[in-house]
């Protein structure tokens, strides 16, 4: 949610001239495959690319535990982001003037008023992240693997369960998965549908 909220302000408050290409990076995650994104991840955090400077550094991503969080939220940062910068571009500039005039600075703007307008949106994005990040597969699993116990996955354990013939485990995987869903899907559409009423 820190990234999406940050790449949002960029996109919609800053005056950065190219933020349509930070717009357009970031919702290339949305429309790629999740496997071309998980071979991209690879690639940085692999051998040839930042993987052995990082483990001089004592951290390990690839096939570990960050390595699904960071395939996880880079999967979903472009849901965050949409929501967001929708629900940041929904304050009134007149609301932001009004603050200058009383001497708010641009973080003061940012904290007490952008976020406090905005803080609907802010937290279906966050939910709606959450939800893509809980069923990603192919971008967690080309960075992470499916180590049980420390890179596996819900979505995994189904994949597993599924293969091995556990009907079982795996009805029991889907209707978790199920009743997560439902239940944060219900709460964003309220806060959107909050969003919307009081336009």
């Amino acid at each position: 949610m820190i990234i999406g909220i940050g790449i949002s302000w960029v996109i919609v408050k800053s005056r950065f001239r190219f933020k349509w290409a930070l717009e357009g990076f970031t919702l290339l995650a949305l429309v790629l495959p999740p496997t071309v994104l998980g071979y991209y991840l690879l690639l940085l955090f692999g051998r040839q690319g930042l993987g052995p400077l990082l483990e001089t550094a004592g951290i390990r991503v690839v096939f570990a535990l960050p390595g699904a969080v960071i395939a996880a939220t880079v999967a979903a940062i472009p849901l965050v982001v949409q929501m967001v910068r929708t629900s940041l571009a929904e304050v009134s500039k007149e609301i932001e003037d009004a603050g200058r005039v009383d001497g708010c600075n641009q973080w003061q703007l940012f904290l007490y008023i952008d976020l406090g307008i905005a803080w609907r949106g802010i937290v279906a994005g966050g939910l709606l992240g959450f939800l893509r990040a809980l069923g990603d597969f192919g971008a967690t699993l080309m960075v992470a693997g499916n180590i049980p116990g420390r890179t596996q996955t819900i979505s995994m354990a189904l994949y597993d369960a599924v293969q091995s013939n556990n009907t079982r485990l795996a009805n029991e995987y889907v209707l978790l998965l199920t009743t997560i869903a439902f239940a944060i899907l219900f709460v964003a559409l309220q806060l959107s549908n909050t969003i919307s009423g009081t336009k």
